[in-house]
């Protein structure tokens, strides 16, 4: 699926949150994410609210730990390995320690330290894996103007970290009155989502949302337009990466899968085989796409410890597909549909299944009785 974000009001990490909320993504999974951080003291709530005649989903986050500094090392131990998150959390430390010249492991985070931080972030990186989200896009970013109170004393709008996050990116902006409109919160989360900055990509739209910030200044609609749809036509070719290994154990080889998955690689998984010598062994296959490449190439050598690896271009052919959640027993379980059929998420199964104590087969099957109708398989007369 493909999102685009179109910040004509600028973009904060709970508008981002909000937008993917009411783009369908489920609030309880993405609350089962940030807990599996260990995270403790927070809430997360979703409500509906209306900002200059548009209802919009405005994204609570309360946290009982109220600091807001503290330093940058803190909050990416709290994100952990979640990419998303951690990504965003390491380019707000990267700016803040070119600003204030000094190390980044030593960085201190202001503003942006406190946990409503973590819960933002992962949050999003969440909501972007549960709506199966793997381009993000974005239109020209709104900027305030003025100044802001900080802990450093009055500074100007758009802050030092948000201007240097979007400069990195080489980000298009445009003006949008007085005050602040976006955050560094929200700049870093669209630099760690790899956002493609331009006008809308082709593709069959599914779904409109709308993330409210937290003010609802008069004349201007206080909210961030997410649109998904589907990439039209044939995906841009992959990149497939493989190495054999013969001394990695089964449990380094699983970790390494889903470590993969969890980078953004469109699908990682093994092959056994025999090596010379009759050495029974493996072969590690990736598929990812171009721009997270080189990242996955990165952890298959580092969690192998092999020497080289395999790096070959394909083409995919990627069938139009959409996720809708659905109720068994106060458990939301997601269901992928395709062109040819629905298929409930595993692990959505499983969760429900061990808190019902129902068979697997029984979840699923009441799953799918609870989805709405799949798509029709396409016509003769459909496009390819």
């Amino acid at each position: 699926m493909i999102v685009w974000f179109n910040p004509v009001s600028g973009a904060s990490g709970d508008m981002l949150l909000g937008a993917l909320l009411d783009l369908g993504a489920p609030l309880d999974g993405v609350r089962a994410a940030v807990a599996r951080t260990g995270l403790d003291g927070w809430q997360l709530s979703a409500e509906r609210v209306t900002r200059a005649g548009i209802g919009a989903t405005r994204a609570v986050v309360t946290v009982t730990d109220t600091a807001t500094e503290r330093h940058a090392a803190e909050l990416l131990a709290r994100v952990g390995d979640v990419g998303v998150a951690a990504r965003a959390v390491r380019a707000i430390a990267e700016v803040e320690a070119g600003i204030h010249g000094v190390p980044v492991d030593e960085v201190h985070l202001h503003e942006i330290g406190g946990l409503d931080t973590v819960v933002d972030t992962v949050g999003v990186a969440a909501a972007l894996d549960l709506l199966g989200v793997t381009e993000v896009h974005c239109g020209p970013i709104a900027l305030g103007s003025g100044t802001v109170e900080t802990r450093h004393g009055v500074l100007p709008v758009p802050a030092p970290a948000t201007a240097a996050l979007l400069a990195a990116a080489h980000a298009p902006v445009t003006g949008a009155g007085v005050g602040e409109t976006v955050t560094p919160t929200g700049a870093a989360l669209l630099v760690a989502m790899d956002a493609r900055f331009g006008p809308v990509p082709a593709m069959a739209l599914r779904g409109v949302g709308y993330g409210a910030g937290g003010r609802d200044p008069a004349g201007r609609a206080n909210v961030l337009q997410a649109l998904l749809g589907e990439p039209a036509g044939r995906s841009a070719p992959m990149t497939l990466l493989e190495t054999n290994v013969d001394d990695v154990t089964g449990e380094v080889l699983g970790h390494l899968v889903a470590r993969l998955l969890a980078a953004g690689a469109a699908d990682a998984w093994l092959t056994p085989i025999v090596m010379k010598k009759g050495r029974p062994a493996h072969t590690v296959h990736v598929l990812a796409a171009s721009e997270r490449a080189a990242d996955c190439e990165r952890i298959v050598l580092a969690e192998t410890g092999s020497l080289g690896l395999r790096r070959t271009t394909v083409d995919r052919t990627a069938l139009p597909r959409h996720t809708s959640t659905v109720d068994v027993g106060g458990h939301a379980v997601r269901v992928k549909h395709g062109p040819w059929g629905a298929k409930p998420e595993h692990d959505d199964v499983e969760v429900a299944a061990a808190a019902l104590d129902l068979p697997l087969r029984e979840v699923a099957r009441q799953a799918l009785a609870a989805a709405p109708l799949a798509a029709k398989p396409p016509s003769r007369s459909d496009p390819a």
